[in-house]
């Protein structure tokens, strides 16, 4: 049986969608693999290149309205599943990174720091964060003002003046506090 791992990002930012990836590696590995919190943006970006290159992957992503709809945590686990369906892989265990697990068919373990234990899960945490942050990126070229091309979201000072200055943008996450608290302003 295949082994992939599977990881997201973007749970906790005001802006965007929440990201997931699921790689199976290939058989003779990936040099330098670990954590993307760890790596540099260059290095990130050159790993992503070889992944995409060497590897079975898949992604998925679940939308801000899907977010404010479902909560965070079951927008993740969409996002998750739809990484794993990407895969178009049955016969495969999965390596969760974190400490839940979606409700799905597939054979699964959550496992607790996995993005700095196992290859495959730093492969797929390399993926989701590149991913999720050529979207912010491209986002922020259509709403300047809140840098999301250096916090990718995430509730900055930067970010939070200027939410307070231009109020929420379709990207923004009515569900998070920050964001809601704008609403009734």
């Amino acid at each position: 049986m295949l082994i992939a791992g599977v990881d997201e990002a973007g749970r906790g930012p005001l802006a965007g969608p929440v990201v997931a990836a699921a790689v199976i590696l290939c058989a003779d590995g990936i040099d330098g693999l670990d954590d993307s919190k760890k790596l540099t943006a260059r290095r990130r970006a050159a790993l992503e290149d070889e992944i995409r290159a060497r590897c079975r992957w898949g992604i998925g992503e679940a939308s801000v309205e899907e977010i404010d709809r479902i909560n965070i945590l079951q927008a993740t686990f969409l996002a998750m599943t739809r990484a794993v369906e990407a895969l178009g892989c049955d016969s495969v265990e999965l390596l969760v990174d974190g400490n839940r697990l979606p409700n799905w068919r597939y054979a699964a373990r959550a496992v607790v720091g996995g993005d700095a234990l196992h290859p495959c899960i730093s492969a797929a945490s390399i993926l989701a964060k590149e991913h999720r942050d050529r979207f912010m990126i491209a986002a922020a070229a259509e709403f300047p003002g809140f840098g999301w091309e250096r916090n990718m979201g995430y509730g900055t000072a930067q970010h939070l003046a200027a939410l307070r200055r231009l109020g929420p943008t379709p990207l923004h996450r009515n569900s998070f506090a920050p964001v809601a608290q704008m609403q009734l302003v």
